[in-house]
Order: structure tokens, then sequence, then C-alpha cells
């Protein structure tokens, strides 16, 4: 009689994340995932890999997953599919992996996840567990970053290209058009009963410090405080925005002129028109006033056992 081997990893992979699609690139993360599984000593019954076919789909894999018994799910792609994945995930005891294919990787790069996939997988099956808080704008889980304003422009602008287009240049190229034409709204941000009215650049809700790619935009913030940052920059030129791009990467946005950064648990946004948001660099239209708040130690994720992350470990 054979034996059943029981389904505990589920490897979800996006296709097409950070560089666009590829007639041949499906099948050379899944041949890729498959030798790492193979040369990892596994069980192969053990473990599904599978491959993402339109937005939404990891998510729904995911829950298919979880109801088949995995314990670890492995997201192979950018911070749209970890997103997808977590929003499944969250408040359940199946653990996060990351193997980073995507543009910034803003999760990956905060929990010190490597970007070579062969040792990303290693993380997934060795690493360490830690609880982190995830966040939640209008309705939506974010694990790294959401926000209103610009950012979220660039957003829905890098998603317009569709699927084709994708990677590092187009999100400069992208980032570089939406400024130039942005026009800046007015809104009423309350954070834990303090209201200021604002008429920002950008607000960013923050769960992790950083969009990717080393950009931080919130350097007070932590996966696990419970509590969110909300940072706003006031608008400003296009040539004083660019200016102070370098604070941003060497993590010192908070002492730029017009940058306020506040922890808070109870968020709200309105303004007098319908807003344009983003969760992880997914673009979404809510309406005239969105709440946020975090979600405390929602999420159970796999990092590298030497990375020096001040964690929670379970």
């Amino acid at each position: 009689m054979a034996t059943t081997v029981a389904l505990t990893i589920a490897v979800i992979i996006n296709p097409i994340a950070g560089k666009g699609r590829r007639s041949d690139l499906a099948r050379d993360r899944a041949q890729c995932a498959a030798s790492l599984v193979a040369a990892s000593g596994l069980d192969t019954q053990a473990v599904q890999v599978l491959v993402t076919e339109r937005a939404g789909h990891a998510r729904e894999l995911t829950v298919g997953m979880l109801a088949q018994g995995v314990t670890t799910v492995v997201a192979w792609g950018g911070d749209g599919t970890v997103n997808e994945v977590a929003s499944a995930l969250a408040f359940r005891d199946a653990r996060l992996a990351v193997v980073p294919t995507g543009s910034g990787n803003g999760l990956a790069r905060e929990l010190c996840i490597p970007f070579e996939p062969a040792r990303a997988f290693a993380v997934a099956l060795e690493g360490r567990t830690c609880h982190i808080d995830a966040g939640e704008l209008d309705g939506r889980l974010f694990c790294n970053l959401a926000g209103i304003g610009l950012d979220a422009q660039v957003a829905h602008g890098f998603a317009a290209g569709g699927s084709t287009k994708r990677g590092l240049t187009r999100y400069v190229t992208v980032t570089a058009r939406e400024l130039l034409s942005y026009q800046a709204q007015d809104y009423v941000v309350v954070t834990d009963g303090n209201s200021r009215h604002v008429r920002p650049l950008l607000i960013a809700i923050a769960n992790g410090r950083q969009y990717g790619n080393g950009a931080v935009i919130a350097p007070a913030a932590r996966l696990d405080d419970g509590k969110l940052d909300v940072v706003i920059v006031s608008v400003r030129s296009p040539l004083a925005v660019l200016a102070q791009v370098p604070r941003m990467f060497s993590g010192q946005i908070a002492q730029a002129r017009g940058v306020t950064s506040v922890p808070a648990v109870d968020i709200e946004v309105s303004s007098a028109h319908a807003q344009t948001y983003h969760v992880d660099g997914e673009p979404f239209v809510g309406g005239t006033s969105m709440a946020a708040r975090p979600l405390v130690r929602a999420l159970r994720v796999v990092a590298p056992t030497d990375a020096k992350l001040d964690l929670l470990i379970t």
C-alpha cells in the first residue's frame, strides 16, 4: 500500500514579477523551484509548486493550500505576490517565506532575505520563525507600506503598463512622469484623535521602513511594534523632491523640512474626493474617508537565522 505524504510546503510563483512577461520565464522559475526542492532532500510529495495566472491568483492558491494543511507558503515574486499570500495567511499558523524577484522587494529587504533564489529557498526551509505585524488600509491588508498621494499615483501608473514592461527602470520612469504632473489635494489626517489639515505630496502609512531598493520613507517604523508610522511629506516642487532623494536612501528623510512622522494605532484619512491609494504597491481607489490600523502579530514569517533582526522569535 502506498504511503500518503502530508503536504507541508507550497511554493507560489509569480512568473512575471520584476522582469515582465517572457514566454519561458514561468517555466524557468518553476524548474528552478523543482530543482531546489529535489536538492533539499525533501520528499517531493510534501511540496507543491504552483504558478499564478492572474492578479489575485496567489491568494486563491494560498487559501487552497491551507485547506490541504500546508505549514509554510513560499511567495516567489515581488511585493504584490507577498501581499496576496500574506492576506490569506494573516492570523493563521502557517508561515510566510519569500523568494524575492520583484522590482522593490520591500518586505524581503526588511527581513534580510537573500536575493539569490537558492539561498532564499534555503532560508524558507531552515530559517527562524518570527511574528510581525501587518497593516490594514480601507479593509485591505499590507505587509510593508500603504500610501496615498504621489506614491499611489506611481503605483497606478506602473500597473497601467500591464505585465510586459516591469522592473526598476520602468518604476523610475513612471515616478518621474507622475512627479511632473502630480496635483496635490487637501486631506484631513487623524492619528489617535489628533487632527491635521494637510496638502501633501504623499501620505505613507508604514509597517516596514522602506519602499524597496533601500528607499527608506519611515526610518522609525518597526515590523513588530504594534503601531503604524504615518509619514506626511508636504507638497514641493519636483526639483525640491529630487534634492531630498539622497536623504531617503541614507535613512535621513525624517530630518527633511516638511516631513512629519507619527506612530499611531487609529488612523483616518479624509478628503473631498475619492482617494487613490496603494497597499504594498498594488493600486486601488477608495472613498472620501479611509481608516487604517495595525494588525498586531498577524503574520508568522521566516527570516535568516543569522540576520540581525530584533523580532519576536516563535
